[in-house]
């Protein structure tokens, strides 16, 4: 079955839910093992970092599962200046991060205009580095905007691709079909495209997560972002059972045999759940992970789930950890932009 699946770069809905399901140990690890050797095929033994930039906590939207959600009052709110994103850039250059990935709510306050004027200072200050944005739902004009800025990824995790189930984890006044139009938008200027969803998240079924994967196979994102549903004690979600690690590192490894030259994320939250997730992903496809460049003060406050790890380590800190960890399984972080290479 793998074989097919590695062959066609397609899975069936059977062909997924016994992936899911299976407790053939054996099945499972030869599962990893072929997501790891497509991985190689495309990026060898190297690993891509991201540094990440959590430049402000407020946000228009009351999504049910995130804490920073604008209906929770607990949130403690903030906003970097540019000259706090530029000190974070220059931290994360020196010490060889290519790649700035600013991501933060849909805040108003940040408008177009100063968007434009971040990406650009970032672009002439660092000409060889990439600038990922992970902002939210955008007119098509203000994603031209951004990518003539110099731009050049864009992250917009689709959530779910079934209406029933989108309804579930937002608000009436958002809407499934203009969140896919903007991922269709954001290929259609030439982003490099980043989607993806929670493991886990509330009403998520085999049926919903077919329809996720058909979703991807459709758009051919360069980028896929998955990690495991965490619950935040101030949301709606608060007393719903997290994502597990298991069924994160199976649809990791599906989505590497389905898209094999996606840069696919071992992301904070797998590190969340688990002490060594991060390398475990690695372990069943992925092949970039985010160490947090964000100001130390500020990253507890970054909170759109419980217990995230690292919030107070420095970056240095960030990088040597990361490079060991990845250096114990046999990987290694280069200092590379890290573009797709599908």
């Amino acid at each position: 079955m793998l074989l097919k699946i590695q062959n066609t770069e397609s899975v069936s809905r059977e062909e997924l839910e016994m992936i899911l399901t299976t407790e053939d140990e054996a099945f499972v690890q030869e599962l990893y093992r072929q997501a790891r050797e497509t991985a190689r095929e495309y990026y060898g033994n190297q690993i891509y970092i991201r540094g990440l930039i959590e430049f402000t906590s407020y946000c228009k939207n009351n999504c049910y599962y995130c804490g920073i959600r604008c209906g929770n009052k607990n949130a403690q709110r903030y906003r970097l200046t540019t000259d706090q994103i530029m000190e974070c850039c220059e931290t994360g250059w020196n010490l060889g991060f290519r790649t700035f990935v600013l991501q933060g709510g849909e805040d108003p306050c940040y408008t177009d205009e100063k968007i434009c004027q971040i990406v650009r200072q970032i672009k002439e200050k660092y000409p060889d580095c990439a600038v990922t944005l992970s902002i939210g739902e955008k007119s098509r004009e203000s994603y031209e905007a951004y990518f003539e800025a110099g731009a050049d990824r864009y992250l917009l995790r689709h959530e779910t691709a079934n209406e029933k189930h989108y309804r579930k984890l937002h608000p009436e006044e958002m809407s499934l079909s203009y969140r896919k139009n903007c991922l269709k938008i954001l290929k259609e200027i030439g982003y490099q495209t980043g989607c993806g969803f929670m493991v886990g998240s509330p009403g998520q079924t085999i049926d919903t997560l077919y329809e996720d994967l058909m979703f991807i196979k459709e758009l051919k994102p360069q980028m896929v972002g998955i990690g495991p549903f965490i619950p935040h004690q101030d949301t709606p979600f608060k007393a719903e059972p997290a994502g597990t690690l298991e069924m994160t590192l199976r649809l990791l490894a599906v989505i590497r045999l389905i898209q094999p030259g996606v840069l696919l994320p071992a992301t904070t939250a797998l590190g969340t759940i688990h002490p060594k997730g991060r390398e475990k992903g690695v372990l069943a496809g992925a092949n970039v992970v985010m160490p947090n460049l964000s100001p130390v003060d500020v990253r507890d406050k970054y909170k759109l789930y419980d217990n995230k790890i690292c919030t107070g380590d420095e970056a240095a800190e960030c990088k040597a950890c990361m490079s060991a960890r990845m250096k114990s399984i046999g990987y290694e972080v280069v200092t590379d932009r890290g573009d797709y290479k599908g």
